[in-house]
């Protein structure tokens, strides 16, 4: 932080898209969880929302070029103080200006006076994302250790859809708040592709019931929020999980372990790790019925089960058929006997690191909060204490970190 003790100092960087209206909500949040935010918005910027409202829900003065105030040379000092600089929307027009180290406005000059970490959220038509002039200038913000977030999948301007839509302001924030709590650290994770499995499978017994589990999928959510805040490339494969997608994150929905084992099979190749944090059934029916199972006045039928896909012991055992080298890490729920068991699950998966955490009573499923011991194929053990489920990922992250080749 730029003062020890002071609130940490945001700089907003808003670009001329449509989608500045939803920066506003970001600003809120910010401002009223105890940042102190000074927006730089564009000249296109204020065409969608004005100077007013930037000035009234920041409480600071709002300033587009660099005669403004010339006295402060805002054009450096705002740049230098600053904990973080987030432009949202960032326009293809405002990430090729910052590829190119052009300053002709306030907000360009303030991304080449930064020295702290700059995120970068894009909004944009399709097109203009997947341009190869747009992709060349992302490859190089990126190489320079700025965290550019994909953008979301959805409505965009007109009649469109597609790639290119504003990532909510909630999750916005939250990769804000993950970056800010790295402080100057660099984006670790920049240049690896990661692939994390997150929620509960459900198998169908008929249309309307299921057999399942209570996970929730915030653990495996928090893991693909902070290896994107950290610079990664993240799929995430999500079961059944009620949450909002992740800032900068590709979700691909699945409902059943089969379909789940589908998908992981789909992006494992060209990953650099797989995160197995969902927790898959082990059964399923082997036959799910066409119409709902009614009372009969008896006992019910028994449900035969069959052994469901063996997920985590799949890839590790095609790892490498691709020339890979995949660090693979595995999740284990347990009631008792946290160690013991944990190391017994690790010596039949073969997997790197299995994070093991005890549920029930209350503990983990659903949960905001995680406790874990990490066991790795070397023989080591980390414990994790009791904290917020964020904390446990970034520590997993650290432990894949070290474990990645050099």
């Amino acid at each position: 932080m730029s003062d020890t003790g002071s609130k940490p100092k945001v700089v907003l960087g808003v670009g001329g898209g449509i989608a500045a209206y939803k920066v506003c909500e970001l600003l809120r949040r910010l401002t009223e969880s105890g940042h102190e935010v000074r927006v730089v918005p564009t000249d296109e910027a204020l065409r969608f929302v004005g100077e007013p409202t930037w000035a009234a829900l920041s409480g600071h003065p709002v300033a587009t070029g660099v005669w403004d105030t010339v006295h402060e040379v805002p054009h450096v000092r705002i740049g230098q103080s600053a904990d973080l600089v987030l432009v949202a929307p960032a326009t293809a027009n405002i990430l090729a200006k910052a590829a190119a180290g052009l300053a002709d406005d306030l907000l360009t000059n303030t991304l080449l006076t930064a020295r702290c970490p700059v995120v970068f959220a894009p909004a944009m038509h399709t097109e203009m994302w997947e341009h190869p002039a747009t992709r060349a200038n992302v490859a190089t913000l990126r190489s320079r250790g700025a965290v550019v977030l994909d953008p979301a999948v959805g409505r965009l301007t007109g009649a469109d859809t597609g790639r290119g839509r504003l990532p909510e302001p909630g999750e916005l924030f939250e990769a804000a708040r993950r970056v800010l709590r790295r402080g100057a650290a660099a984006p670790d994770l920049a240049g690896l592709r990661v692939v994390v499995s997150a929620g509960g499978t459900r198998e169908a017994v008929d249309p309307v019931r299921f057999l399942g589990n209570h996970s929730s999928g915030k653990q495996g959510y928090a893991l693909a929020r902070t290896a994107a805040a950290r610079g990664a490339d993240v799929t995430l494969v999500a079961a059944n999980a009620a949450l909002p997608d992740p800032a900068g994150v590709r979700v691909v929905p699945v409902t059943s372990a089969v379909e789940l084992a589908a998908a992981v099979e789909a992006e494992r190749a060209g990953a650099d790790v797989i995160v197995m944090s969902a927790a898959v059934a082990d059964f399923r029916p082997a036959t799910s019925v066409a119409s709902k199972i009614k009372k009969s006045g008896g006992a019910p039928a028994p449900i035969e089960l069959v052994e469901n896909p063996d997920v985590l012991a799949g890839l590790v055992a095609s790892r490498g058929r691709d020339g890979a080298d995949q660090v693979i890490v595995g999740f284990a729920a347990e009631t008792d006997d946290v160690v013991a068991n944990g190391r017994a699950k690790l010596a039949r998966k073969g997997c790197d690191l299995l994070v093991v955490n005890q549920v029930g009573g209350g503990r983990a499923f659903g949960t905001e909060d995680n406790q874990a011991v990490v066991l790795g194929a070397d023989g080591s053990a980390v414990e994790i204490p009791r904290g917020p489920k964020e904390d446990l990922a970034d520590r997993v992250w650290d432990l894949v970190r070290d474990r990645l080749p050099r």
